[in-house]
């Protein structure tokens, strides 16, 4: 298999002395037309991975390439073939569906000839066609979803990041964001990047995961293999194997303290 994303030790680190360290010599592969999922707890390090891979900040040492493009020297090329739904995306609400695709089309400079259509083709898929020229202010959460899928597919890049793709959303929502992330892994043929700390959400979409803890990766492979490698039952047990949990004791140490004298 085209390993279509490939990381060499790619890491950033914060701090005057370099001593956060939100990503850590990250080794990754993931290939063409997988869904692939980076699993890990909040503050892992999963969103810096993806806007690492992303050029949207620079790696303080280590590289990546992204569909043959290097994250360092190519980030114009590297943004050409990437769409991007971040955990918290800017939308303009002024915008109707319409504007706000026209105007994300532009910015990816797809052809005035072939835009108009790729809308019209982007809102029937997302069942939007009558309310295009509403405004977007309009628009509940799971539709506005659904328009940010959109304008990150208005250029037809052959990968796509999903981070945290249901955050937020109500329970309808996050169904119909995951059913519409398996047509375009299987109709579209997309190889798509989904970041969460949902269990679930991974297991069910994803082909393979990687489970990050501390900025570091820890494990990787299909959910059955995680799993047969921790020696555990559920993929519930083997990350909390693997990134560590909070012991039964750390959670009654509020009702020690209350009932401590004075």
């Amino acid at each position: 298999m085209k390993a279509i994303i490939r990381t060499e030790k790619l890491s950033k680190h914060y701090g005057k002395g370099g001593e956060i360290r939100a990503v850590d010599e990250l080794e990754l592969e993931v290939y063409e037309g997988e869904t692939f999922g980076l699993l890990g707890p909040n503050g892992a390090g999963k969103t810096t991975t993806v806007r690492l891979l992303n050029c949207i900040i620079k790696p303080t040492q280590g590289t990546a390439s992204v569909n043959g493009y290097d994250i360092l020297k190519e980030e114009m090329q590297v943004k050409r073939v990437t769409g991007l739904l971040a955990e918290s995306p800017g939308l303009y609400e002024k915008l109707s569906a319409r504007e706000f695709l026209e105007f994300m089309g532009a910015l990816y400079d797809v052809q005035a000839e072939v835009l108009p259509e790729r809308i019209n083709d982007l809102l029937k898929l997302f069942n939007l066609e009558s309310r295009r020229d509403h405004l977007l202010e309009g628009y509940s959460r799971g539709m506005k979803q659904k328009i940010l899928i959109a304008s990150a597919l208005i250029h037809d890049p052959p990968i796509l990041f999903f981070d945290e793709p249901t955050s937020m959303l109500d329970p309808r929502a996050a169904v119909m964001v995951k059913d519409l992330i398996k047509k375009l892994a299987d109709s579209a043929g997309k190889t798509i990047f989904i970041c969460s700390h949902i269990l679930p959400i991974v297991e069910e979409l994803c082909d393979r995961i990687g489970i990050i803890n501390q900025g570091r990766l820890v494990a990787i492979g299909t959910v059955d293999e995680i799993i047969a490698q921790t020696k555990t039952k559920t993929l519930e047990e083997a990350f909390i194997a693997l990134t560590g949990g909070v012991e039964e004791k750390e959670l009654l140490a509020w009702r020690e303290q209350k009932s401590a004298p004075a």
